[in-house]
């Protein structure tokens, strides 16, 4: 199915019929769903029994046979960085990893590993074998987890869920300006909208995210950067700035000029990091802080291009665990018990890192994610690197840390 490309979406557009009807699934067999996720982890201990993952391997060299698929030994540049990023820290393990793809698809697919004489398989990340993650039916549902973590005490936008534009205007009224909307499930920041500052403005967004969910979220802009802090079994392991696009005036050059000198970066130019674009969305960006191309911002000025931190829009990512403030670290770490998930990753934002956010005011999480991009730690722009996949590993196969078996 050929996909349009579609402003809102971003660079990853999905069809949005097909999305939104998805959501609307979910929520019909939301209760019978739950019966099974209950009787499964009644039967899991028995199921765990029989080595299922053992089959995999067998499997996946039958349908290569019927030529229903390729099986990949080593990574390629059809791969995500997160894929890159998980095989690279394997192979320093002695961990072997063999993917397959389905006929035709393209991009990474399912993943059989294999250390010590233990096998998993998996698609996308690796998980615990055995373990029964009750959280991943829903932890990407952005207005449950605000319910779940303001019951704990965790800080989180204020704000609210609707279906109906009326019900977004009066959370509109009741929060004030600006604020963010959004579909309540969804991932690479698609159809969200951020600086929402007048009804004519909420109207438009609402629409947008309407179409790729039934339930729409309004909630208060936070102040500060976007950071994502991943947590692996229980520990907080890194905290990077996620940067939109943008540049730092000097006084001299034209915002055109900074982009162009900035894109020159060799970074730029590999599989993580992209050009900063300058297109539609940008000029529209830079007419809403009263800026145009040709303008000369002042020396140390940051002007934003683009407010999506996805980085084939020119985002970039650094990692700032040092300078985190252990409350910080403290409140995703409690974020994750909450989730009861051995992996996830949380999207907050806040003012200054270096401080606690008992102290600051428009600060809080965000959202959650079943399948983070733990790569966002081993390839940052500057600062750290930070090992995620290798600790992953480890709670998948413990041991392997120590070296090849």
């Amino acid at each position: 199915m050929a996909i349009e490309k579609c402003p809102d979406c971003g660079p990853v557009p999905v069809v949005h019929w097909v999305e939104r009807w998805s959501i609307i699934v979910d929520w019909f067999f939301a209760p019978l769903f739950g019966c099974m996720d209950w009787l499964l982890g009644v039967l899991r201990p028995l199921l765990c029994l029989f080595p299922w993952q053992y089959l995999g391997l067998p499997f996946f060299k039958l349908l290569v046979a019927l030529r229903l698929g390729t099986l990949q030994n080593k990574v390629d540049d059809r791969d995500n960085a997160r894929t890159r990023a998980m095989w690279e820290s394997a192979e320093k393990r002695g961990i072997e990893v063999k993917e397959f793809r389905l006929l035709g698809r393209q991009q990474a697919g399912f993943f059989w590993a294999r250390w010590n004489g233990k096998v998993t398989l998996y698609e996308g990340l690796p998980r615990p074998l055995g373990l029964f993650d009750k959280s991943l039916a829903w932890m990407d549902n952005k207005s449950l987890i605000k319910k779940k973590f303001s019951a704990a005490g965790i800080p989180v936008a204020r704000g609210g869920t609707c279906t109906r534009f009326s019900q977004a205007e009066e959370i509109f009224k009741e929060v004030g300006a600006p604020v963010i909307v959004k579909p309540h499930i969804g991932s690479r920041s698609r159809h969200t909208f951020v600086h929402v500052m007048s009804l004519p403005d909420l109207k438009a967004a609402f629409k947008s995210a309407k179409q790729l969910s039934p339930w729409v979220i309004v909630e208060e802009e936070l102040v500060g950067h976007v950071y994502r802090g991943t947590v692996v079994n229980g520990k907080c392991l890194g905290i990077v700035s996620r940067e939109p696009a943008h540049v730092i005036g000097d006084g001299k050059k034209t915002i055109r000029e900074l982009v162009e000198e900035e894109n020159k970066n060799p970074l730029r130019k590999g599989l993580i990091y992209h050009a900063i674009p300058t297109d539609e969305e940008g000029r529209r960006e830079l007419a809403r802080q009263g800026f145009t191309w040709d303008n000369v911002p002042k020396k140390g000025e940051r002007v934003a291009i683009n407010q999506k931190v996805t980085r084939t829009l020119g985002a970039v990512i650094r990692d700032v665990t040092d300078e985190t403030h252990p409350d910080m670290i403290a409140i995703l770490e409690k974020a994750a018990n909450v989730l009861g998930s051995p992996l996830v990753g949380i999207d907050f934002i806040i003012k200054d890192i270096g401080k606690s956010w008992k102290e600051q005011e428009k600060c809080g999480i965000i959202e959650c994610n079943s399948l983070p991009f733990v790569d966002l730690h081993h390839y940052p722009i500057s600062g750290t690197p930070r090992d995620v996949a290798g600790a992953l590993w480890e709670l998948v196969f413990p041991g392997c840390s120590k070296g090849r078996a």
